[in-house]
């Protein structure tokens, strides 16, 4: 019977990496070290998670009737999936960023704050600096 590859090691929790590969059809195998795909470590619940997020194209009105779950759980899974694939969130922005070109004015770093685009830290950095 196969099983799903694991990413991480069941005694001391560290990334695994597959070393041999090899053909159930010609008995061929290939030793070397092999990274495994970064859906290869997300849980089980991650992977079943993107799998629905997949099927309903995104839409989040949709994850939520298939998961029966609310828009928070929905945002916040999105959002562990995100870090999970180690992806940076599109709509996070270093304050760095935004301060490059143009000063910000306190409305405005209140609409991004208000919009998602920054976190909270984001604009009491950006704040601080006014």
């Amino acid at each position: 019977m196969k099983k799903n590859v694991i990413g991480y090691c069941p005694i001391c929790n560290e990334k695994l990496i597959a070393k041999t590969l090899r053909c159930d059809n010609c008995d061929t195998e290939i030793t070397g070290e092999f990274n495994l795909s970064p859906f290869d470590y997300l849980t089980k619940e991650q992977l079943d998670f993107a799998l629905v997020f997949i099927k309903c194209e995104g839409n989040i009105k949709a994850i939520e009737k298939n998961l029966n779950i609310s828009y928070p759980s929905v945002k916040k899974n999105i959002d562990d999936l995100i870090n999970a694939l180690g992806m940076n969130n599109v709509n996070t922005i270093e304050a760095s960023e935004l301060t490059d070109n143009k000063k910000l004015s306190r409305e405005e770093v209140g609409k991004m704050l208000k919009n998602g685009e920054i976190t909270f830290e984001e604009a009491e950095k950006l704040l601080g600096g006014l």
